[in-house]
């Protein structure tokens, strides 16, 4: 009896899900940032009475952090998703890149990559070929 009641809820759940954005990196990120900013407000409330009244702001922030992750879980709107995701990764992959900084050409708006550790260097859109100096 309880498998098969098991196995319905599985069903309706996967039926549920079925176009839906589910789980991806940005959801991860945004549920352990929910977790981390629970913990923090947890800490703050036993510190004192104005440690307590920030600790309920992030408490509340840490609350809008998992709205938004269901949101983003349950929506149907894939391509936006896809999208927000891909934006997250570039952006963490920037942050996480130690080997290169990262410009914009000041004509064109371009993103142009040039490795750390080099000094002042004259930067070439390979967009516009603007020139300009930065400090790598």
């Amino acid at each position: 009896m309880f498998r098969s009641m098991l196995q319905r809820f599985s069903a309706w759940l996967r039926r549920f899900m079925y176009g839906r954005c589910g789980v991806d990196q940005l959801n991860i990120f945004l549920l352990v940032a929910a977790v981390v900013l629970n913990l923090i407000a947890l800490l703050l409330s036993r510190l004192g009475a104005v440690c307590a009244v920030i600790g309920m702001v992030v408490n509340l922030s840490s609350y809008g952090v998992l709205i938004w992750y269901l949101y983003r879980a349950l929506s149907r709107n894939l391509e936006k998703r896809i999208l927000e995701n891909r934006r997250f990764l570039t952006w963490k992959s920037r942050i996480t890149d130690r080997q290169n900084r990262y410009y914009r050409c000041p004509n064109c708006k371009q993103t142009v990559r040039v490795p750390r550790g080099r000094g002042k260097i004259c930067v070439k859109c390979p967009k516009c070929s603007e020139k300009f100096i930065r400090k790598s």
